[in-house]
């Protein structure tokens, strides 16, 4: 394995894939000897350019920021000599239309084993979901969900609630925002069915939130006011009994992949994470989009620094204009609210070797590969077209996987070098950037990237995690975060509507 990797012929910083300490020395590319000035973690950056103070150090072939001193080659480039040279929102983008890989002219057909629903949607899993209007009954609910898997677990793919603490007291958009983000979980189709449970007396209640969840399949959602029932545990098992009838007459049969949805979300990221699992899950959002399916890509704060990427490869000019906004908005959001625009990255990615927001974004934006940008979703929005998709929604992994969960995606790849064991209402796959955390991790994480850095090509492991993820969305494999009973939401506050 090579103790360092430059990215682009024109990068001045090269990443350590080992740590150094000060006084070793390394062999460039043209053979010559560079002495290291200080300590360099492993992930972290070494400069073999001379940056004077002010101008650019450049890492993806891009700047990842200004130089705050004159640094000498051989130095630890990191936050104490790199600040960020983002600054002020653009206005003025302009569109400049960049090559991108265009869908297969004749796709492979490649199947996976899914559940084809009533109204054509396709699902990975066989659930019943129980969804809240309010949060004040979310201990009911999850009493009701306990008890239903004891009672149907061996009929459907499990019965699973998502608690969460809102939909009382709430008004204008933030209702708004609400409603639509779990009007989303209730049509995903994972869900063979769903029961909404509320309370009675909450703003979101049920008469309003069916506006929000659309025409629906009175067999596949069932409703229960608590406060009309006797007893709502008895009432509550009764209509779940009629929901676990109607999930089980679905079977799996062969499905196009072209059918099938990804979400592409990072957190916990280092400086390996855009060297390894961010593009390896690009490369796989590309095999989707050239069979036809849907890659979607969140994180609008971790785009900053590389939107114009993004931008030059929407499909067309209104897609563009659609970027340009998704992009403002969200930088408005920061100011509105009295913070700084570029204030990231977190103290995990820094201590990874993640220096400037603009670096984090050039790696996380990898997970949307080479594709063209084929929509602008909304929070809350769902995925229809083929191709990559943007979406609405924060950093916060949570939040982001949430949001992606609700755009339709059955499935979330996640890419991180620090780990974290939570999942989303979707299994929620694990990509470490590293094989330390790999073979520490075991209960986390689910796909070692970090192999790319040992004994595969991308080309290999780019089959092996797809192969995954088919057999993933053909129940044949289970995520950590299923396995473990990880499944969480939460919803974003104060979004933005495009």
């Amino acid at each position: 394995m090579n103790s360092w990797i430059r990215l682009a012929e024109k990068d001045s910083a090269i990443v350590a894939l080992q740590p150094f300490q000060a006084g070793d020395s390394i062999i460039l590319e043209d053979g010559t000897a560079l002495t290291l000035l200080d300590d360099v973690p492993k992930g972290h950056k070494i400069l073999t350019r001379a940056a004077r103070a002010g101008e650019d150090v450049v890492k993806y072939g891009y700047s990842i920021g200004k130089a705050v001193c004159d640094i000498a080659p051989g130095s630890w480039v990191h936050t104490h000599n790199l600040r960020t040279g983002l600054q002020g929102i653009k206005e003025d983008y302009g569109y400049a239309p960049a090559a991108a890989i265009a869908p297969a002219e004749r796709p492979t057909g490649r199947m996976f084993q899914g559940y084809l629903r009533s109204d054509g949607q396709v699902g990975i899993r066989n659930e019943i979901w129980i969804i809240n209007t309010v949060g004040c009954i979310n201990r009911t609910c999850e009493t009701l969900a306990r008890r239903a898997t004891a009672a149907f677990g061996g009929r459907i793919d499990g019965v699973h609630h998502f608690a969460h603490p809102f939909g009382c007291s709430q008004l204008g958009d933030d209702l708004v925002h609400t409603q639509r983000l779990l009007a989303a979980l209730v049509n995903h189709p994972n869900a063979a069915a769903v029961l909404v449970a509320g309370l009675g007396c909450e703003n979101n209640g049920i008469d309003s939130f069916k506006q929000a969840i659309g025409p629906h399949d009175p067999d596949r959602i069932k409703f229960m006011k608590l406060q009309d029932e006797e007893d709502e545990l008895e009432a509550g098992m009764a209509l779940l009994s009629e929901l676990a009838d109607y999930a089980e007459r679905f079977k799996r049969e062969p499905v196009p992949v072209s059918k099938l949805k990804l979400g592409l979300k990072c957190g916990g990221s280092d400086g390996l994470s855009g060297i390894t699992a961010n593009p390896l899950v690009g490369a796989v959002a590309d095999r989707l989009a050239q069979e036809g399916g849907t890659a979607i890509l969140t994180e609008v704060p971790e785009m900053f620094g590389a939107e114009t990427i993004l931008m030059n490869r929407a499909a067309d000019e209104q897609i563009f204009q659609g970027i340009v906004q998704l992009v403002n908005d969200f930088k408005n959001y920061f100011i509105r609210h009295g913070q700084e625009v570029y204030e990231n990255p977190s103290p995990g990615n820094k201590a990874g070797g993640i220096s400037t927001l603009e670096e984090k974004s050039l790696g996380c934006t990898q997970k949307g590969g080479q594709v063209a940008v084929t929509d602008v979703l909304p929070y809350g929005g769902r995925a229809s077209r083929p191709g990559l998709a943007l979406l609405e929604a924060p950093g916060n992994d949570l939040v982001s996987v949430t949001a992606l969960s609700a755009s339709g995606a059955h499935i979330v790849l996640f890419t991180t070098g620090r780990g974290t064991p939570f999942g989303g209402p979707v299994p929620t796959v694990k990509l470490s950037s590293n094989s330390e955390l790999a073979a520490r991790k075991k209960n986390w994480i689910d796909f070692n990237a970090g192999r790319l850095l040992e004994d595969a090509t991308m080309d290999q492991l780019a089959d092996e995690l797809w192969n995954y993820v088919i057999a993933l969305a053909s129940g044949e494999r289970q995520t950590n975060n299923e396995r473990n009973d990880f499944r969480e939401i939460a919803i974003f506050k104060d979004g933005v509507i495009l």
